[in-house]
């Protein structure tokens, strides 16, 4: 079995009488005239590989499909709660993704319809999984920068430059790092984004962020600062502190190459 991903971008003009179509589906189509708003759905799908093909699905036909089941449902009820000046919350949406989520299951047979990911900003993305569709999992990316040193006290220096390289550098080196903090509700009428924020920043970013990670954080004076190490201790920085919503996951990015995920003990 395999699983597919495939991002659709579109924009929503919610003023405007005939959406332009536009002709660049890597920048949205329908296209934005103006100022619009830019949306990007996350299709996964699963199912055998074709083997006359090689493909799960044909990734034009999973644009189309999305673009004629998904895109109108977006485009009416955000243009209409626009019209009326109305907010719309993360509840909301998660009631628009469950109709869109009911409707694609059927229009990408044979596949398995496993998670549809709303992308809200480049830094924030909702998701439904099939597995789970009562539960809302809601993602923010956070970033600090901070120098490490990785040294095992207990090594000779010949073994801690083996085991780590460059980054045994007696002198520390540095990272501009990415963290996605990911939690799970069944309520998200109840969730607060602004207090997610607050309690990420208080609780885990304000403690690394330009820091000494060897030095100026005690959990690190007794753990290698690895990727690794560092998204535990995220988590358990984390976990049991956020209101109305529990902890997924936590990712920590060191470069655009390398993460490590961290999904509790």
């Amino acid at each position: 079995m395999h699983q597919l991903l495939r991002s659709v971008r579109f924009c929503i003009n919610p003023f405007l009488v005939a959406p332009p179509i536009g002709h660049n589906g890597f920048g949205g189509r329908p296209a934005g005239q103006g100022l619009a708003l830019f949306l990007e759905l996350g299709i996964r799908l699963s199912h055998t590989v074709d083997p006359n093909t090689g493909f799960v699905m044909n990734v034009t036909d999973i644009d189309a499909g999305v673009r004629r089941d998904a895109v109108p449902l977006f485009a009416e009820y955000i243009t209409q709660q626009y019209k009326q000046a109305k907010h719309i919350s993360l509840n909301d949406l998660q009631q628009l993704m469950t109709r869109t989520f009911s409707v694609l299951k059927e229009s990408f047979h044979p596949c398995t319809l496993n998670e549809l990911s709303l992308q809200l900003t480049p830094y924030r993305t909702m998701t439904m999984k099939s597995t789970s569709p009562a539960t809302l999992f809601y993602c923010e990316k956070f970033e600090f920068a901070a120098m490490h040193k990785l040294w095992n006290d207990n090594f000779t220096e010949q073994q801690n430059l083996d085991a780590f390289g460059k980054c045994a550098n007696a002198s520390g080196h540095g990272h501009n790092y990415w963290v996605d903090v990911t939690i799970k509700t069944t309520r998200p009428d109840l969730f607060n984004s602004i207090a997610f924020e607050k309690t990420t920043n208080d609780r885990f970013i304000d403690l690394v962020d330009h820091k000494n990670l060897n030095a100026d954080v005690p959990h690190f004076a007794h753990h290698i600062p690895t990727i690794e190490n560092i998204a535990e201790y995220a988590w358990h920085q984390l976990f049991s502190y956020f209101e109305d919503g529990e902890l997924h996951s936590v990712t920590v990015w060191e470069s655009d190459r390398t993460s490590c995920t961290y999904f509790g003990p």
